[in-house]
């Protein structure tokens, strides 16, 4: 894949590399509330309220909790916010693997959550051999694993942030011209266009102000984004130029469905 203009597609996890009707979204606002109840004692509505709150805040209530000075270790918070998530949900997605399969390009995950939790969303969707790497909050954060510290002495480093962006390319060792980014998140797609990354908007069908691309589903990349697929194999022909896929190989490699599934 010398000649593609892409070496390297970086793909958000939860709500991008599956749907957002799986449910597992509002089950981890519903474990965070859970979460606050149990280690703080708050009523339901009290709970839910703060979660908004610190959301909107600090980016994250794990964020806020230790910003405000509270000592909450990430895997006492992840144990329930994550470890009570109905897994079940996630089917195998064998159309996405037969896609990530013909992808020649380094596949990264980039993702907010815990490493458990990357892990075990990969192994439902049947994709857990599919990625190079995982960067996950324990990569951002890995002074939160160290010797404790006053919770407000290190900030939780989470998507958006450039900072996360930055720690993103220099782990992934990508140059961001040569990288897709794709993530659910209009925020998190303006940061890593900030940073220099091509960017997809996955789950939406039109683009946002630093979106290249939109799609309804991470599959469409196969007819969307052609230069992921700007060579063959080989990379060029006798003539030194590009080899260039039909629009009905694309196709065709977003519809096959990998044989033994």
């Amino acid at each position: 894949m010398a000649s593609s203009p892409i070496n390297c597609l970086i793909f958000d996890l939860d709500d991008t590399l599956y749907p957002l009707k799986t449910g597992i979204a509002p089950a981890v606002k519903k474990n965070i509330d859970d979460f606050l109840m149990e280690k703080f004692g708050f009523s339901e509505s009290k709970a839910s309220s703060l979660r908004v709150e610190l959301f909107k805040t600090y980016g994250s209530t794990l964020a806020g909790l230790r910003a405000l000075g509270h000592d909450v270790h990430p895997d006492e918070y992840h144990s329930v916010v994550h470890g009570r998530l109905p897994y079940g949900s996630i089917q195998p997605n064998s159309k996405l693997r037969n896609l990530l399969n013909k992808i020649k390009q380094r596949k990264i995950i980039f993702t907010n959550s815990d490493r458990n939790h990357a892990m075990k969303v990969l192994e439902k969707l049947g994709l857990e051999d599919c990625f190079e790497e995982i960067i996950c909050f324990e990569t951002m954060n890995p002074n939160l694993f160290g010797p404790a510290t006053r919770p407000d002495e290190n900030p939780v480093v989470l998507k958006p942030s450039l900072t996360a962006m930055d720690v993103c390319i220099r782990v992934a060792n990508v140059e961001p011209r040569r990288a897709v980014f794709l993530d659910d998140n209009v925020h998190n797609i303006t940061a890593g266009k900030s940073v220099g990354l091509h960017t997809i908007l996955v789950g939406r069908s039109e683009k946002t102000k630093d979106a290249d691309y939109a799609v309804e589903s991470v599959t469409d990349i196969a007819t969307a984004v052609p230069d992921i697929w700007a060579t063959a194999t080989s990379g060029c022909d006798d003539g030194g130029e590009r080899i260039r896929r039909s629009k009905s190989e694309l196709e065709g490699m977003a519809s096959i469905t990998a044989v033994g599934a």
